[in-house]
């Protein structure tokens, strides 16, 4: 989600070359944000049901971010350790 990085850009000490390096990526052709609608909620409960019978929620941010790979067939590029916990969202 644009907004949680933009977040961690204001808490960091590098906010302005971060989002400088943000519009760069975001103006290439091929690069587009994805945004939750009514389709995004269905993904995101089903994960969200997930991670309560095994025990391992996850943040509500990463939740949200989670449904929009899963409903986009995204590849997530992560260092979050606790998106392990669905296996059916690619990563790198």
């Amino acid at each position: 989600m644009l907004a949680e990085l933009r977040a961690g850009f204001a808490a960091g000490k590098h906010g302005r070359e971060n989002e400088r390096v943000l519009g760069l990526f975001l103006n290439r052709a091929r690069v587009a944000p994805l945004f939750a609608d009514e389709e995004t909620t269905f993904h995101f409960a089903r994960l969200y049901g997930q991670l309560r019978r095994q025990g391992t929620p996850i943040p509500a941010h990463d939740l949200w971010i989670a449904a929009l790979a899963a409903q986009h067939g995204a590849l997530l590029c992560t260092r979050d350790a606790h998106f392990q916990n669905l296996p059916q969202i690619p990563r790198v």
